[in-house]
């Protein structure tokens, strides 16, 4: 197996970031690809497949791009150019997060309320009875 020494990697780790990280997240996409065989390509490399994937699978390149893999297509060896990685943002991963946690506490309070509105003959009859004696029992606008 052949060792790729730290400028190498950073090099590719820096290709992807320029080339697929940055502008996906400019797209506000959730979640992108990057084809080992297109980095290969595209910065002239000559027997460098492994140093792509393994640049491609750091724990460094993962970090410094925010990312989550989630999935990887390809040989079983995982060291050609026909793997594609896709990636998600871990950020985007949060927003949902959040919106989820959103729906899940308006969910909550809508339901609060549901006794005490079925004891009172629900919802309509509460305000029925409510706009009734607005001003009052027994007294007019």
């Amino acid at each position: 197996m052949a060792t790729i020494s730290a400028s190498n990697a950073d090099s590719i780790r820096q290709h992807a970031i320029e080339k697929y990280v940055s502008p996906a997240r400019r797209k506000r996409d959730k979640t992108f690809s990057i084809n080992v065989g297109g980095v290969h390509k595209d910065m002239g490399l000559q027997n460098r497949v492994p140093a792509v994937c393994s640049a491609l699978t750091s724990r460094k390149f993962l970090m410094e791009g925010r990312l989550h893999l989630i999935s990887k297509t390809g040989p079983p060896s995982g060291k050609s150019t026909t793997v594609t990685y896709t990636y998600e943002f871990l950020d985007a991963r949060k927003d949902e997060d959040k919106a989820h946690d959103r729906q899940d506490a308006w969910n909550r309070l809508r339901g609060a309320l549901k006794d005490v509105f079925a004891e009172l003959g629900g919802g309509e009859n509460y305000l029925r009875n409510e706009r009734a004696n607005f001003y009052g029992p027994g007294k007019d606008r």
